[in-house]
């Protein structure tokens, strides 16, 4: 294993790191394909009916495709290998394009608001008919998009994008069916701007959450569910261990959460088995890229050991 206080190779991700954006690519690849297939049959829709709304959420799923292709684009480009100058990749490409999408669901939300309220003062005539039949089929084709992400949303930030934007036009349907339903029946058009808040204020919430997010690990935070008061506990616990500090963990990308410290020890006769003890207990935390360099208790230099990085997968650093 290379010293690390010496300079080593470039980070490499192991390969389960890649099945979990490989899977998420070919899903994401076909709701783009029922999304455009479905953003084309209510524009004519719209046209043909002159229904605003109709037009609207095309408008709506118009984003959802250039936000979907550039998920796709993101995760092909995430899986390019580390070299000399990016040492991590370019994982990160996944958390910059999740940012993105939350910045346009944002936009969408404040948009569908605005144009509600202008509807609410001005209501079109909507032609009910085809409204429902529309809406139906979309209903029809955003269950299919989101069987297709499930389960993978959970593991990718860039996923959870795209998730977000296909229940926004799942929500965007379930209301056009029920506010085409509502004016076939009675003709009282204000429901669909009034049903089309209440599905915008859903969207702005997981919205902001994946913002808040995607933000948090640009700038290199502690990852939620990660104590740093019980990482110093646990590294403290160890054996031959008598202080730590300048401790930091963070999350490089979706799923792969790194920390780095320095564990000041007695001597140096135990530590390749400090350094594994270190190593198994941030696992137990989920941090599964662990650096630390060990020093030497009253000595100010660090001391350059063999084995001060170890990387939770077992490759070479």
């Amino acid at each position: 294993m290379t010293d690390l206080t010496g300079g080593g190779a470039p980070y490499q991700p192991t390969d389960c790191m890649h099945q979990v954006p490989r899977a998420a690519t070919r899903r994401i690849r076909l709701v783009l394909v029922i999304t455009a297939l479905f953003m084309i049959v209510e524009a004519i829709g719209g046209w043909v009916s002159g229904s605003l709304a109709l037009l609207a959420d095309a408008g709506h799923m118009l984003t959802d495709v250039a936000a979907l292709s550039l998920s796709l684009l993101t995760a092909w480009i995430a899986l390019r290998p580390a070299d000399d100058r990016k040492t991590y990749g370019y994982m990160r490409w996944e958390i910059l394009a999740a940012l993105l999408n939350g910045a346009a669901l944002i936009g969408i939300a404040i948009w569908v608001v605005v144009e509600a309220f202008h509807r609410l003062s001005d209501p079109p005539a909507v032609r009910s008919g085809l409204l429902l039949a529309v809406a139906g089929a979309g209903l029809i084709a955003n269950i299919a998009a989101l069987a297709l992400l499930h389960g993978a949303h959970r593991h990718s930030l860039n996923t959870r994008g795209a998730y977000l934007h296909v229940v926004g036009d799942l929500l965007g349907s379930v209301a056009a069916l029920v506010a085409g339903a509502v004016i076939a029946l009675t003709g009282w058009t204000p429901i669909d701007p009034i049903l089309s808040v209440a599905m915008a204020l859903l969207i702005l919430v997981g919205a902001w959450r994946l913002v808040r997010e995607s933000t948090d690990i640009l700038l290199e935070a502690v990852p939620r569910g990660v104590s740093m008061p019980e990482v110093q506990r646990r590294m403290l616990a160890v054996a031959g261990v008598v202080a730590v500090h300048d401790l930091h963990v963070w999350t490089v990308t979706s799923g792969v959460v790194a920390m780095s410290g320095h564990a000041v020890v007695p001597d140096l006769v135990a530590h390749p088995g400090v350094l594994e003890e270190i190593r198994l207990e941030m696992g137990r935390l989920g941090i599964g890229h662990v650096t630390i360099q060990l020093e030497v208790e009253g000595r100010c230099d660090p001391v350059e050991v063999a084995g001060a990085g170890h990387e939770g997968h077992g490759h070479p650093h």
